[in-house]
């Protein structure tokens, strides 16, 4: 049996305790935000939501996915992987929720979705008017997602992730990133919309091809979350999400607690890719070793032996990640 999402208590917007984003797992607020005022306009009718919304928008191009219809709103691939099931469109947002509005009176309640947007730059002002002041302390990238009913497939991200929704019901599956082997990750290099993507559909899993998606179910977390509500997802936790109606408003609030001088970790594995999958069994075990001692040792005592000041890269800051980099660039140049 799936886990409900741990649920922690508060209603400050101010502060939400450091404990709980340090504790690692996902947890919800319930109706955390349920007095703003775009959040109060959405509850009235998707067409109150949608006139609302735009009025906090300016007229700009967006991208837009419009999922090939026999999909029932599973952003995916297309059946032999050589391409998508949905078709990018470029368009203007009021001319998306237009299309959305011209859906629900065909009947057609899935497949349009518009993906990551900066808020800033769609709806300027909007933020001035919705306070979040526990995380614009992190200075966040703040992004809109709007739907109808659409599943996005299990996918993870770097930064930590404050998932607010403003109309619309949104279910959210999760799963720690140690599940990464049993949920059958697709291609790094080849993706819906930049991230890899569990293979498994979560409506018809095919637990012959994907047997070991029964132990991630194990482990998985879920919940439906309500205007108002917000979800906290720790970085790198893998989450799957699916619209429940035929108007569904996420914003995020993302941000690194990483220090400035740090580069993307993603930019590390590729460079694994190319210099370590390959190697013979044995020299690939002994490369494991040295990134569990180097990377993954979190033991203070570990560099004792070597004074501070002789430490070099192995104390990483602004001066030594510049020379790490200037050394990669010159290897990766040769």
């Amino acid at each position: 049996m799936i886990e409900q999402v741990q649920v922690v208590e508060t209603s400050s917007i101010e502060n939400i305790p450091e404990a709980y984003l340090a504790d690692g797992q996902p947890f919800v607020i319930k109706g955390l935000l349920a007095d703003w005022p775009i959040v109060q306009a959405c509850k009235q009718s998707d067409e109150q939501a949608v006139k609302a919304l735009l009025d906090y928008c300016q007229e700009m191009p967006v991208t837009v996915g419009n999922i090939e219809e026999s999909a029932k709103g599973r952003l995916f691939y297309n059946s032999d992987m050589s391409g998508f099931n949905f078709e990018r469109i470029t368009t203007t947002i009021s001319q998306f929720f237009q299309q959305l509005e011209t859906g629900w009176k065909d009947g057609r309640s899935t497949g349009l979705y518009l993906g990551s947007t900066n808020v800033d730059r769609l709806m300027p002002g909007f933020r001035e008017s919705h306070h979040f002041p526990a995380i614009d302390k992190h200075n966040p990238l703040v992004s809109i997602w709007v739907s109808n009913q659409c599943r996005i497939a299990a996918h993870h991200d770097v930064p930590n992730n404050f998932a607010c929704c403003i109309a619309g019901t949104r279910r959210f599956t999760l799963f720690p990133p140690e599940q990464v082997r049993n949920l059958y990750i697709g291609p790094l290099d080849f993706t819906p919309a930049g991230q890899a993507i569990s293979l498994v559909d979560f409506k018809d899993p095919d637990l012959e091809k994907f047997p070991r998606f029964k132990e991630a179910l194990k482990t998985a977390q879920t919940v439906d979350l309500m205007p108002g509500d917000v979800l906290f997802i720790p970085s790198m936790w893998w989450h799957h999400v699916e619209g429940l109606d035929s108007l569904n408003v996420l914003i995020n609030y993302w941000w690194q607690s990483s220090p400035a001088h740090a580069g993307a970790p993603m930019d590390a594995l590729w460079h694994a890719l190319l210099n370590i999958e390959s190697l013979p069994v044995q020299e690939k075990r002994a490369w494991q070793a040295m990134f569990e001692h180097y990377i993954f040792n979190d033991d203070e005592e570990t560099l004792n032996h070597i004074d501070k000041d002789k430490r070099g890269v192995l104390s990483p800051d602004d001066i030594s990640a510049r020379k790490i980099r200037a050394y990669l660039l010159n290897k990766l140049n040769r």
